[in-house]
């Protein structure tokens, strides 16, 4: 443990992702947001500070209860961080919508042969004028 530890290197070692580079790419795409605002990759960590951090469809909240420029293991790498109550509802709530949207999507059985990929294409040439 340090008493500072630069963003990119924090979120490394919390294991949000894979590589400090894949970090600082985040961050300096304006992706990662500390205490609601965009930072820069140096930006020193503070506990108690709120971490906005996309990971795929989700978006977790977190609130920094330890710092560390070491990756290690994933339990001891969740105990660098708490989820805000808030998040955690967020991203259910937003899972069983993927969900849901997903079983009423109606994928087709076998793929279209010869005859249906030409009505298919008529169906997209007609659309499009």
């Amino acid at each position: 443990m340090s008493d500072s530890v630069r963003l990119d290197k924090w979120l490394w070692a919390a294991r949000f992702f894979k590589t400090r580079a894949l970090a600082k790419k985040a961050i300096e795409g304006g992706k990662v947001q500390y205490d609601g605002a965009r930072v820069k990759t140096s930006k020193s960590v503070e506990l108690g500070a709120l971490i906005r951090v996309p990971q795929g469809w989700d978006i977790y909240e977190v609130e920094v209860l330890s710092l560390s420029d070491q990756r290690r293991g994933a339990p001891e790498a969740r105990k660098l961080y708490a989820e805000t109550e808030d998040s955690v509802q967020r991203r259910h709530k937003e899972a069983e919508a993927r969900r849901l949207t997903n079983e009423v999507m109606q994928h087709p059985l076998k793929r279209p042969d010869k005859k249906q990929r030409r009505d298919i294409q008529r169906f997209q040439r007609q659309q499009g004028e």
